[in-house]
């Protein structure tokens, strides 16, 4: 394998393990072994990765509370022809972690951003959840007041696609409960934790029975949790209230049976459904 070569003013966007060292990738090794300077999160948890692969590199904080400052300082060192990578403190950069703004204010002086992909915790959750991945989204943190996620959660009760959230285990019994009364106890919910570590638990189960299952092993509440959450289906039966409206007024115009067949065709609705709703408007 050809060792991948830096190129002088380019900021890498470089993918760390999510737990599993093994799941760095050789490219992102020969990148963070040949850049000037590392841009991490936490300069003494990359520290750590760093010297499990005998990295020597020097490293520069940046995170939430900096990194407005720092893109000043970053551009200026790629404008002389340095080399950085960022990382972040596990996964994917940029997925719920700091870089926006720097990438952003990177790719607006006309510099190189270059992605060096490797593990996410989003991917991997979905690739072994079990619930559908052609249309996914990913709707980040969870707020942690019950309220909020309530009301996060009634925003998203008619959203089709799977959706992907990151949440704190010691919060997931209580997150459980808000889905149950927001979403339904029946909806189905995909609890992946602690992914590529020692207590790797993927657990997918009905909401209300999800519940149960964490209330009886707070082992479930520890580490790191990605929570997956099936799209509302709705039932091919149901009569939305647009087809109704619709039905209405043409009953107001033709007979029952006519005005019947024009929704049912304009909706694709049962047109037996339809009569009986047309015989209870009019009684």
């Amino acid at each position: 394998m050809n060792e991948s070569k830096v190129t002088p003013g380019t900021l890498y966007i470089v993918a760390t393990p999510i737990g599993n060292l093994g799941d760095i990738s050789a490219r992102a090794l020969d990148i963070l072994a040949q850049v000037d300077i590392i841009a991490c999160e936490d300069t003494r948890h990359t520290q750590k990765l760093l010297s499990a692969f005998s990295i020597k590199n020097k490293t520069l904080s940046m995170h939430d509370h900096n990194e407005r400052q720092r893109q000043e300082y970053i551009a200026s060192l790629l404008q002389e022809g340095k080399s950085i990578a960022l990382v972040s403190d596990a996964g994917t950069p940029l997925i719920s972690d700091p870089g926006f703004h720097l990438v952003r204010h990177c790719r607006s002086l006309g510099l190189a951003v270059s992605p060096i992909p490797g593990a996410c915790a989003v991917i991997s959750a979905l690739s072994v959840a079990g619930l559908p991945t052609d249309r996914f989204t990913f709707e980040g943190f969870l707020p942690s007041k019950s309220n909020a996620r309530k009301n996060t959660l009634l925003a998203l009760a008619n959203e089709a696609r799977t959706m992907v959230f990151y949440d704190a285990p010691r919060r997931a019994i209580d997150t459980i409960k808000d889905i149950v009364v927001t979403l339904g106890g029946e909806r189905h919910v995909v609890i992946a934790r602690e992914l590529t570590k020692t207590f790797e638990t993927i657990h997918s189960d009905k909401a209300e029975s999800l519940l149960a299952w964490l209330e009886q092993d707070p082992n479930q509440l520890k580490g790191e949790m990605v929570l997956i959450i099936e799209g509302y289906q709705a039932d091919p039966d149901e009569i939305s209230a647009e087809a109704i409206n619709t039905l209405k007024l043409l009953l107001a115009e033709m007979k029952p049976k006519k005005a019947c067949a024009i929704t049912a065709e304009i909706y694709g609705v049962k047109k037996n459904a339809l009569y009986d709703i047309a015989l209870s408007l009019k009684t």
